[in-house]
């Protein structure tokens, strides 16, 4: 994917204020006509800002946090930060950890590979767009027909298994984008909220529904997921939901290869998620996302 359509789609995210932010931070405020109009001007500026030192201080240190921040900033900037924060350390790190219940971690000898994953700039934005657009996850209600006639069902960016209800009520054409989102969620919850993925919501009945949208249909196949924890089956239904995306999209877009990436590497993203939640942003409360189930 050609740098500048990165470069570009952060200047498109980022507010004034979020400029304004980076460049004092980092020492390069004072152009004229502002430092946000200068930024604009020269987008790859703003990409190497972003993995500045003087900028996750800025948003994440302890004088911002005092202030406010990153509550003051908008979200996709704290997350780009953190994104950035987190390709930079794991590059000096040897090992890190890894869900293996409840609560329970421990430490496994892959840094190298995380930070493989993030020396990608696509993949980078990639994750940072993909926490904003959780911060509002949207929820609401659609019609299916039955035998007695129309039904409303509610359906949740947090709830995978009602969610995935969409792929019985929307026309052919709009499939791919609910397949994306599916993919979507099961990557947030498992990377943001991975002790959720142990919880009530995978229980018997929700599991058996996702392994049908997920078309999974061999026998040994499902009773495999069915005993799996809910991390690994978040895993295995993520990246089927990201190449089911893929398969049925009428045009390969830019975005969509970063998808196809994504769901060759799912739990690498998973893992790096893993990494910026424990490190960033639950560090000093809930970084903007209420808890699925709230």
């Amino acid at each position: 994917m050609d740098g500048t359509y990165v470069d570009h789609a952060y200047a498109e995210h980022l507010t004034d204020t979020d400029l304004e932010l980076l460049a004092t931070a980092s020492g390069a405020a004072g152009t004229s006509g502002g430092a946000a109009a200068a930024l604009r001007r020269d987008p790859p500026a703003i990409s190497r800002l972003l993995g500045h030192p003087a900028a996750f201080e800025a948003v994440y240190g302890r004088s911002a946090v005092r202030a406010g921040r990153p509550a003051l900033v908008s979200p996709f900037l704290a997350f780009a930060v953190a994104v950035h924060r987190a390709a930079a350390e794991l590059a000096s790190m040897t090992h890190v950890v890894e869900r293996t219940g409840p609560r329970q971690r421990v430490p496994v000898l892959d840094a190298p590979m995380l930070a493989g994953f993030l020396e990608s700039p696509e993949r980078r934005l990639f994750l940072a767009e993909l926490l904003a657009s959780f911060t509002r996850a949207a929820e609401g209600r659609y019609q299916v027909r039955t035998p007695r006639g129309p039904r409303w069902l509610r359906f949740s960016e947090v709830d995978p298994a009602r969610f995935a209800g969409l792929l019985d009520a929307v026309p052919e054409r709009e499939r791919p984008g609910v397949y994306r989102r599916l993919g979507d969620i099961a990557l947030f919850l498992a990377g943001v909220f991975p002790d959720h993925t142990f919880g009530p919501a995978f229980g018997p009945i929700h599991v058996e529904r996702l392994l049908r949208d997920a078309r999974v249909v061999r026998d040994e196949e499902k009773d495999r997921l069915s005993a799996a924890p809910g991390l690994e089956l978040m895993e295995h239904l993520g990246t089927r939901w990201y190449r089911r995306a893929c398969e049925l999209a009428a045009v390969r877009t830019r975005r969509l290869a970063v998808v196809a990436e994504v769901a060759d590497s799912f739990r690498a993203a998973r893992r790096v998620l893993n990494h910026v939640a424990d490190c960033y942003l639950f560090a000093d409360g809930e970084a903007g996302f209420a808890p699925p189930g709230r």
